[in-house]
């Protein structure tokens, strides 16, 4: 009873249960003197105890615990009985001491299954980089990082430095191959490497056009028996010879490819024997050629070699196999799915989204271009074998027409029809384009629009205005969103003047599609005809935005600064006009005036000179020159310049009167007298010239003087009776008589070039002259007034500061309208 202990309500029935013999305690281990000296001794390395041996406490043999290192473990001094009295308390039987578990930690122990608590690893060994086998692995890396920045350099268009690359990863794997033979381990050489540097350095030699070093890395490729499947590389050594345009060594290497690639590789044999047909038809056998293509055609038939395969029978002109040929091209299947599942069928809001986000992904995308270059290819071949295969052109389109109608490209059959009257135009049959054009008025509304449209454009060419504006009309009304119908109705409204109207059209034609160009440039037309310049200036600039190098967006440019008084503007748009065309006569005679308004003779010289040197029929700009000449005491140059104006305007006497006068400024008295004689005999009436005659004969003593004296004053009666019959016919004009004869009378004058009004100019003038026993150099240099009157010869005019461009718009439909294109 001693033992037995009453259970108080005040004490803790389960205190103590945590407490466990000093025994047990496993962190004591190492001062336990006995539990050592039984490791140091043969009694620690007795095998343990197994369960033959009866008894619940297993001896000394370890309980495994979920306490890590800190397991009951038997000491030296053995294990006391489970019934034992600790410190005085009898250990209830519910006790679980025995099994090692505790429901608390003694002694200040914290848990710590990992055992962090000893503090951090001790850290990794480092490498040593100065091994063989590190070396290898990092010149190894750096060979794979060259190759990267090589392909990436060539991906973004770096030609130059992938090649650069290139070379060093090249000689990086040199060396590496050398290191390896020194340390002992060539029989490791990593193959693949060597052969990724090889063929990288190859390629980067073809992409900078450096044929014979690509075609020697290769060769060093294809020799190579270590390089498995290295003989697929002769396609790429068969695509540098045909380059270089050396086709027989090409047809070589593509059939070494071929027989080097299995069958098992269709597609590959497909795109290798098509190069051989196009090689074949670049040599010009086209049998060949045609062998190559029928044999594809079988196998793997596809767009592009059907279109081929149609050439060459058009190149040996077999119409039948033209045919069959044609009937191919249309039946190849696109593989292409059907646009209707693109379209929204029901209500599902996350099917239609998935619709929206995969109507313009890069696959439809792809479906959509091999459809348009299928139907391109179709097109083309229908327009090349019309007029081949039929007796007439109408015939054989017809016929491809009814082909296409019935294949899976039935919509093309009307694109067809709308090229057959095109193709009419360009063989300047109007009246077949029109009528086929007109029979597309009862057809759906886009294929009317177009062919509404195409109408409209024609009559406007052929300035049947009231048919173009119906026509256009039509058109808008089948398709109110075709910008070109609306483009086509502004410009009947325009050449009727109606500017506010046609401004309209064409802001309507850009709001359907803005980046139509013919729109924006009538609009800025439109704007300065309406004086608008600013507003026109914005277009015009827009446009050049979208047309970079438009000589005529450029040139309404510098007109427009020229209308807002800035000459300087004008003059640096000018500069890109002749940057982007630099024989436009137009555009350098622009430049020339806009250079001598600023007062820069030299320059506009310059720009004058070069503008007849590329069109010597210019008037204005051989009066500029010729004035030019004059007023620089040049007058044996001025010469030719007249008299290349003499010839372009035969009628015209003030052109031959400067010729006779540069000849008197000079000093050729003689050949003066020639020129004067010679333009009496043709204008037997000017005054002018029988004056020079007169006063020409009087100094040098002949004796015509006196005839030319006679005729002289018989013109001047002749003039002073003309006067006086108009001095009257205005008189009575005033009053309200003779207002028709008299009219008539004074338009008979006008025939006589410079023979009235300069002469009257001049006679002033002539009464001013030195006496005739003076020479002519005594005439003073100050009578050449500003405008380079002669003394002794005719008043010419001021020449224009320039060949001025016709920028009024005179022909509209021609010069300044946007090309209204018809659709393809």
């Amino acid at each position: 009873m001693e033992n037995v202990h009453l259970a108080v309500e005040e004490d803790d029935l389960y205190s103590g249960y945590n407490e466990y013999d000093p025994t047990f305690d496993s962190e004591e281990l190492e001062n336990d003197v006995g539990f050592q000296q039984a490791v140091r001794t043969s009694h620690g390395r007795r095998p343990p105890m197994t369960a033959k041996f009866p008894g619940t406490a297993m001896g000394a043999r370890p309980l495994a615990s979920s306490f890590g290192s800190r397991m009951p473990l038997a000491s030296s001094m053995g294990r006391p009985m489970t019934g034992a009295v600790q410190d005085g308390a009898a250990r209830p039987m519910t006790a679980v001491r025995a099994a090692g578990y505790t429901s608390s930690l003694t002694r200040g122990s914290t848990f710590d299954p990992l055992g962090q608590s000893k503090g951090p690893a001790p850290p990794l060994e480092a490498k040593n980089e100065d091994t063989p086998e590190e070396k290898i692995k990092i010149l190894e890396k750096k060979v794979n990082d060259l190759i990267e920045e090589s392909c990436m350099a060539q991906s973004i268009g770096a030609l130059q430095l992938a090649l650069e690359k290139a070379k060093e990863a090249g000689r990086k794997e040199r060396a590496l191959v050398r290191q390896r033979e020194q340390s002992g381990n060539a029989d490791h050489i990593n193959l693949d490497l060597t052969y990724s540097v090889l063929l990288n350095l190859a390629n980067q030699y073809a992409n900078n056009e450096m044929y014979p070093e690509a075609l020697n890395s290769y060769q060093v490729i294809v020799k190579n028996k270590m390089f498995s499947n290295a003989g697929r590389l002769k396609v790429n050594m068969a695509n540098i010879y045909f380059k270089q345009k050396n086709y027989p060594k090409a047809i070589k290497f593509y059939r070494m490819a071929l027989d080097q690639i299995s069958n098992t590789h269709k597609e590959m044999r497909i795109k290798i024997m098509q190069n051989i047909g196009v090689v074949f038809v670049r040599m010009g056998q086209y049998s060949d050629a045609i062998t190559s293509f029928e044999h594809i055609m079988s196998e793997s038939p596809n767009i592009r070699t059907g279109f081929n395969l149609i050439l060459c029978y058009y190149a040996i002109g077999d119409r039948e196999r033209m045919k069959k040929a044609f009937q191919k091209l249309i039946s190849v299947p696109l593989g292409i799915d059907d646009e209707d599942k693109y379209i929204p069928t029901n209500d599902d809001t996350n099917s239609n989204m998935v619709i929206e986000a995969i109507k313009n992904d890069k696959l439809h995308q792809m479906e959509r271009d091999l459809k348009v270059l299928a139907e391109k290819y179709i097109m083309t071949a229908a327009k090349l074998i019309a007029p081949a295969i039929e007796t007439s052109f109408a015939t054989g389109f017809d016929w491809c027409v009814d082909m296409v109608k019935s294949s899976q490209y039935v919509e093309l059959a009307n694109d067809l029809e709308i090229n057959k009257a095109i193709t009419y135009l360009r063989q300047k049959d109007f009246n077949q384009a029109v009528e086929t054009l007109k029979t597309f008025e009862k057809k759906d509304s886009r294929v009317k629009s177009a062919a509404a449209t195409n109408l409209s454009f024609l009559y406007f060419l052929e300035k049947d205005y009231d048919q173009a504006d119906r026509y256009a009309d039509l058109a808008m009304n089948a398709d109110r969103y075709n910008p070109a119908a609306l483009i086509n109705k502004g410009n009947t409204v325009f050449v009727k003047q109606d500017y506010e109207k046609a401004a309209e059209f064409y802001k309507e034609a850009l709001r359907n599609d803005s980046s139509c160009t013919e729109a924006l440039y009538n609009l800025g037309l439109t704007y300065k005809r309406l004086n608008r310049l600013e507003e026109a200036l914005d277009c015009f600039l827009k446009l050049h935005a979208i047309l970079r190098n438009s000589a005529q967006v450029m040139y309404q440019l510098a007109h427009l600064y020229e209308l807002l008084e800035d000459p300087q503007q004008a003059i640096e748009w000018l500069m890109q006009v002749i940057s982007v065309t630099p024989t436009d006569p137009q555009a350098l005679a622009k430049l020339g005036e806009l250079h001598d308004g600023e007062g820069d003779k030299s320059q506009a010289f310059q720009y004058y000179y070069e503008s007849f040197r590329y069109f010597p029929s210019n008037i204005d700009v051989i009066e500029w020159l010729g004035a030019y000449y004059i007023e620089t005491q040049f007058c044996e140059k001025a010469i030719q310049y007249f008299e290349r104006a003499t010839l372009i305007q035969p009628t015209q006497v003030k052109w031959q009167l400067m010729v006779a006068s540069c000849y008197r400024r000079s000093g050729n008295y003689q050949k003066a007298l020639e020129t004067y004689k010679d333009i009496h005999r043709k204008f037997p009436e000017n005054v002018e010239c029988l004056r020079f005659l007169v006063r020409l004969c009087t100094d040098m003593g002949l004796k015509e003087v006196q005839d030319y004296a006679t005729k002289l004053k018989k013109v001047e009666k002749m003039k002073e009776i003309r006067e006086q019959r108009v001095k009257s016919g205005r008189e009575g004009s005033a009053r309200g008589r003779r207002e028709g004869r008299e009219g008539s009378a004074g338009s008979v004058d006008s025939g006589h070039s410079s023979s009235s009004t300069k002469g009257e100019r001049l006679s002033a003038k002539m009464r001013s002259l030195p006496g005739s026993n003076e020479p002519y150099e005594t005439s003073s240099p100050k009578e050449l007034d500003a405008s380079y009157v002669d003394p002794l010869g005719p008043q010419m005019e001021r020449p224009k500061t320039g060949a001025k461009r016709r920028v009024e718009d005179d022909d509209f439909a021609d010069e300044e309208l946007g090309d209204d294109l018809l659709p393809e």
